[in-house]
């Protein structure tokens, strides 16, 4: 990742265009975040934990590896797919799918979308498929947050949504993932909590207030300059 600029910043994590797939993404820890050093800022008995809990890309590893496992290829029209764990010079990193639009740029997310454009009709219908497909497959995530998921425009004009982090259930004992009817309540759940933000942050473009810190792309970010075709 030498000489490389990320394309995107996480609270842990660097996002590069992977040098040798310009169609695919490398994730990769920010100095000061590697797993030791996060186990190291932790106090007792939270540092007595495995290193591997630490790891963000060994857990978003076995994350996507198990929800594809369990729905199949459905999912991998809500989330990419991943190609599993690689050496850098910036220590370990994951490889995913690199989202993109039709026209080859990196596909912006949902909460850039909503600051610029608002609600549209096509949105609206993206986010209805979602919701059904999310709900179907009840897909084990964290909050829905708008900086997590991206509008992946086609080239029929069409919307796609992709969640992209924040995958996995968050509880101690997911007892959701030995019951469906659990399961998909709580996608539902996440779901409706994903409608709220967007109406929170619509309304604080209207009201004139700020942006936020994560999740924006300038126009240059979105380029693939290594992109042959």
């Amino acid at each position: 990742m030498a000489g490389l600029e990320p394309f995107a910043r996480g609270g842990n994590r660097l996002c590069f265009v992977n040098p040798d797939n310009c169609h695919q993404c490398v994730k990769v820890a920010r100095p000061g975040f590697s797993a030791a050093e996060k186990r190291r800022k932790k106090s007792f008995p939270k540092s007595l934990k495995p290193l591997s809990s630490f790891d963000d890309n060994l857990q978003e590893y076995r994350t996507l590896t198990a929800i594809h496992r369990r729905s199949g290829d459905p999912v991998l029209d809500l989330i990419p797919r991943c190609y599993g764990l690689v050496p850098t010079d910036c220590g370990p990193g994951i490889v995913t799918d690199l989202i993109t639009d039709a026209d080859g740029r990196i596909s912006i997310t949902l909460k850039q979308y909503l600051w610029e454009q608002g609600i549209t009709p096509t949105l609206r219908q993206s986010l209805e498929q979602f919701r059904r497909q999310w709900s179907t497959l009840a897909v084990p995530s964290r909050d829905l947050l708008l900086h997590n998921v991206v509008v992946q425009q086609t080239a029929g004009g069409a919307l796609r949504l992709m969640v992209i982090d924040g995958l996995g259930w968050s509880d101690l004992i997911p007892l959701a993932q030995l019951l469906p009817v659990l399961a998909r309540r709580k996608a539902l759940r996440k779901l409706d909590n994903l409608e709220a933000r967007m109406q929170t942050l619509l309304t604080t473009k209207q009201r004139g207030g700020p942006w936020g810190y994560h999740g924006y792309l300038e126009p240059r970010q979105r380029r693939i300059e290594n992109d042959d075709t």
